[in-house]
């Protein structure tokens, strides 16, 4: 077996050279979801307070990527930074773990993405200093000792969820309603974005728990007691599917009958479509072999920015 290098010294830059690495590092997954989550409160605000016109206020929405940039990789740096020997075997080829970035580089990186977001944020306004500065203390607080909450799995699940679910709509549609000059008060916030809500909670706990599934090597022998670690696998896969299989069927009904200003039918066929896809790719899916749980974990993913880019559309549409 080739040993691993030192994580403080890099082997090499790595597949697609610094670029790739830094992409790799941010875990593109997880940028995705956040740029897909903000892009789509935007469409719904510039429907609702700025008339369907998609260039309302671009400069702004770029400010808002990038901070969400920014809080996504310090969120997900600062936890490989903590967890460099538990990724050496569960999570091998992340850039730290794999030896293409050294531990200075990767403090460095991490440094600016906390600072470039508060930045923005005091020059942004209120609504967004609390959503970046809550967001960036979460991920903290989730990664380093001595809270560390990673290793309460309950706490864990719910810190993922109250960024996701919290944060990236909750506290965007009220800086956007802000920028558009909307109601900020809750009973300004629109159907859609509370289905969002609604939908992204049982996707975040899924996200959460079934992140952890083929992980449980490592993390049983650096003490993370997990769910999986703790229940084993299967209990949390199920689980985790069944959640995401919940807010599928409850947005295919009640998506159409809440979401009045959003186009029912689309909502209603996507979902069902979404729910039969889920359900295939689990029933033929085998929970002992990594690969395939890897590639099953980012079909969730790639269904959970689904959600997103769907609500956009069907209220761009309207009824």
């Amino acid at each position: 077996m080739r040993e691993a290098a030192h994580p403080s010294v890099p082997r090499s830059l790595g597949r697609g050279g610094a670029v790739g690495v830094l992409w790799r590092f941010g875990r593109p997954h997880t940028v995705i979801g956040t740029s897909v989550g903000i892009a789509a409160i935007y469409c719904i605000a510039v429907a609702d307070l700025a008339g369907g016109d998609l260039a309302a206020d671009l400069l702004d929405l770029v400010w808002v990527l990038l901070a969400g940039w920014c809080v996504n990789v310090f969120i997900v740096g600062i936890n490989q930074l903590e967890d460099v020997e538990i990724d050496r075997i569960n999570k091998p080829d992340l850039p730290i773990a794999a030896g293409e970035l050294s531990v200075p580089a990767a403090r460095r990186i991490v440094a600016l993405c906390a600072v470039v977001p508060v930045v923005l944020a005091v020059t942004q306004g209120l609504v967004e200093l609390v959503s970046v500065a809550t967001a960036l203390l979460i991920g903290a607080a989730y990664s380093c000792p001595p809270v560390r909450l990673k290793r309460y799995p309950a706490i864990a699940a719910l810190s993922i969820t109250v960024v996701r679910t919290l944060i990236v709509n909750l506290g965007v549609w009220l800086h956007f309603a802000a920028t558009f000059g909307g109601d900020t008060s809750l009973a300004g916030v629109p159907a859609a974005v509370w289905a969002l809500m609604a939908l992204t909670l049982p996707y975040s706990f899924a996200i959460a728990v079934l992140k952890d599934v083929p992980d449980i090597e490592g993390d049983r022998r650096f003490d993370i007691a997990t769910f999986s670690v703790r229940l084993g696998a299967r209990p949390v896969f199920v689980a985790g599917v069944g959640a995401v299989l919940t807010a599928q069927l409850g947005m295919a009904v009640a998506g159409p009958l809440l979401v009045d200003d959003a186009n029912g039918p689309l909502l209603a066929i996507t979902h069902l479509a979404a729910a039969v896809l889920l359900v295939a790719w689990a029933r033929r899916l085998d929970l002992g072999d990594r690969l395939a749980f890897a590639a099953f974990y980012q079909r969730v993913w790639r269904l959970f920015f689904a959600e997103y880019a769907v609500m956009a559309i069907a209220v761009l549409i309207g009824p």
